[in-house]
């Protein structure tokens, strides 16, 4: 980090206008944050493209020889030649679109983007496996929508579990819509109302989310009055026929309920109190596609909830978010929500329960909030 913030007090003697030394700590932060993204080869690359970027003054050949392979020194290099932020940010965004980081460019365009507080800055994990080199993420920069669905009648708990989505959809920036205690007909009503909004929105929509949270079966949640409702019927208001709207946009539905009566009591280790709850012309999609479903729970078995903390997903889900925020693809997420549900120490009249999180996925591109 030295290295970048004396290399841009020398440049003064250049005529380059240094920014004070938060703003070039800030500025060499951001840069070394997007190359620690960029995988071997596309790092080697980003010093050829660096070479024949039209922004003055350029980076010697020499200059990169003598970085070497260690991003730190990259960063520093790039803060020294580019001390505004104005300047690296038509840097970055040039050598990355040539690198085709889509999911980076984001974090670099408009003018002073390096100053743009507002929107959190991502830290996207990413496989290095892609055959091209390159992640295709779904475009979330229109509106994103969500909703809630909560039975709090007899279901210690649920009132928290509002309130820790409201928060983790908050920080996502979702614009959401509650329904707490239908029956079965204002359920839905209601949650058809929202998929018309969403057809007839002269917004774009980027992004769908919906939770439910109830008791439930099977295929099915329940109202407080035990009336059911079809997962399916639900699934089904929001698909490509029914949908337009969110064609090939993520539609993301948590669901928080029972799924059964099995209980799984687990299995000790060495490793060493709850409730549970033209035609030819046209290109073709599958009705089905783009959907992300997290269940709590397994086929046929319980789902758990504290009368006083709420769900054990819910809660786990803001627990992980506030620790990494929306640096990981979704999946990964609910991967590692998953890995803390399975590992939640959880009774029920004195016997252990045991559960673990199903995710089902159409999803064809990868999903940051």
């Amino acid at each position: 980090m030295e290295r970048g913030l004396e290399s841009c007090r020398r440049s003064e003697s250049n005529d380059l206008r240094a920014p004070p030394i938060t703003a070039a700590v800030d500025l060499q932060s951001r840069v070394q944050e997007t190359l620690d993204l960029l995988s071997p080869q596309e790092l080697s690359n980003f010093r050829i493209f660096l070479k024949s970027v039209d922004e003055e003054p350029r980076v010697t050949p020499l200059r990169l020889e003598l970085a070497g392979n260690s991003k730190e020194r990259l960063a520093g290099l790039l803060v020294q030649h580019y001390c505004e932020p104005a300047s690296a940010s038509r840097v970055l965004i040039k050598v990355l679109q040539q690198l085709r980081r889509a999911d980076l460019l984001r974090r670099w365009q408009g003018a002073g983007a390096a100053d743009d507080r507002e929107i959190p800055r991502k830290i996207l994990k990413r496989s290095y496996d892609c055959v091209d080199g390159e992640l295709d993420c779904y475009d979330l920069r229109g509106k994103r929508k969500a909703f809630i669905m909560c039975v709090e009648k007899n279901r210690p708990g649920a009132h928290r579990d509002i309130c820790l989505m409201e928060e983790w959809l908050g920080q996502c920036r979702f614009e959401h819509t509650q329904c707490i205690d239908p029956n079965k007909m204002e359920l839905i009503e209601k949650i058809r109302s929202f998929r018309d909004e969403l057809n007839e929105s002269k917004d774009d929509v980027g992004c769908c989310l919906v939770t439910l949270m109830s008791h439930g079966e099977k295929g099915f949640i329940k109202m407080e009055d035990g009336e059911k409702v079809s997962l399916e019927d639900i699934f089904e208001m929001f698909n490509n026929k029914n949908c337009p709207a969110l064609q090939e946009k993520p539609k993301i539905f948590i669901i928080q309920a029972c799924r059964g009566e099995k209980r799984d009591s687990g299995v000790e280790t060495d490793d060493e109190p709850m409730e549970s709850d033209d035609v030819a012309e046209k290109r073709r999609l599958p009705t089905f596609s783009d959907y992300f479903i997290i269940y709590p729970t397994q086929a046929d078995h319980v789902a758990l909830r504290h009368p006083r903390t709420g769900s054990v997903m819910i809660e786990a889900m803001s627990a992980v978010f506030k620790q990494y925020g929306n640096k990981w693809h979704i999946a990964d997420f609910f991967t590692k929500v998953n890995n803390r549900v399975v590992h939640t120490e959880f009774h029920l009249h004195e016997e252990p329960i045991k559960v673990s999180l199903v995710m089902e996925s159409t999803l064809t591109r990868f999903v940051y909030f």
